[in-house]
């Protein structure tokens, strides 16, 4: 018959500490995270809060009640749990909410994800903008970018060595400017991204706040065209058609709401 034991460890057991450096490293590495000393990690391992593993937790165990539920094939009854800090007024800290349908203009979820960055193409450089927007605002690993000019100019590469002349390089130097389209792949997460290019020179709001860029979730807007001004036989045929039909508008605008009913959830969860 077996027999299961637990052991404590502590920050002091050297073996416990050589075994969470090592995992903790091996880990970091996988999500291109920085890695941390045996030092590091001791310090870091006094001041673990309870409550932060409570949570993960919980939330643990919603993700396998929804996989219950994709595999029983009920994916109408799936939905976006939400834990509250205190319990609502229905005395519950788990909030069942509908799943949302992907919107187009979202670059996360979208079919065809796209989205537009303002910038200044004078003074971003190649290096500022794989750094700073594509890897901490976008949340690219490895990108590769290449200009939509029909010539496939790389100017970022995951390929260490490759492009990183380029990195000191304004997007200017490249043609870069507005309305140009950068294809961002990154193959780490199997991720592909058409970003838009808005050439601005107003983004700094104030030298203690300055704004290098500004990210939208949408394709870029297509250049302004002149106004179409009627002629005078199409302002009198408007007219005419009001007469007769007794309004002001042939095609009403109408709006379809659709009322979403959240579902109780019932499921409890065990820990």
């Amino acid at each position: 018959k077996a027999v299961v034991s637990t052991q404590s460890t502590g920050k002091d057991d050297k073996p416990a500490m050589d075994f969470v450096t090592a995992t903790a490293n091996i880990r970091a590495s996988i999500f291109s995270i920085e890695q941390k000393s045996r030092f590091d990690v001791k310090s870091m391992a006094g001041y673990i809060i309870p409550a932060i593993a409570t949570t993960n937790a919980i939330i643990a165990g919603q993700i396998v009640l929804e996989g219950m539920k994709i595999l029983r094939g009920d994916w109408d009854k799936c939905t976006m749990s939400i834990l509250q800090r205190r319990p609502t007024n229905r005395r519950k800290l788990i909030v069942p909410s509908p799943l949302e349908k992907p919107r187009q203009n979202c670059y996360a979820c979208a079919e065809k994800p796209e989205v537009t960055v303002t910038l200044n193409t004078d003074t971003m450089t190649v290096g500022c903008f794989e750094e700073k927007v594509l890897k901490k605002h976008l949340g690219m690993v490895a990108p590769d970018v290449e200009i939509e000019d029909g010539k496939g100019t790389i100017i970022i590469s995951s390929e260490e060595g490759e492009t990183e002349d380029n990195n000191e390089k304004f997007l200017s130097h490249f043609g870069i400017a507005s309305y140009t389209r950068l294809k961002c792949d990154d193959f780490l997460q199997e991720y592909e991204l058409v970003v838009n290019i808005l050439h601005s020179t107003t983004l700094t709001e104030s030298r203690e706040n300055p704004v290098e860029f500004k990210v939208s979730g949408s394709a870029a807007p297509t250049p302004s065209t002149a106004p179409v001004v009627p002629d005078a036989a199409a302002v009198e045929k408007s007219k005419t058609l009001d007469e007769i039909t007794g309004s002001k508008s042939l095609t009403p605008r109408k709006r379809n709401r659709e009322e979403m009913e959240v579902e109780d959830n019932d499921d409890l969860i065990v820990l």
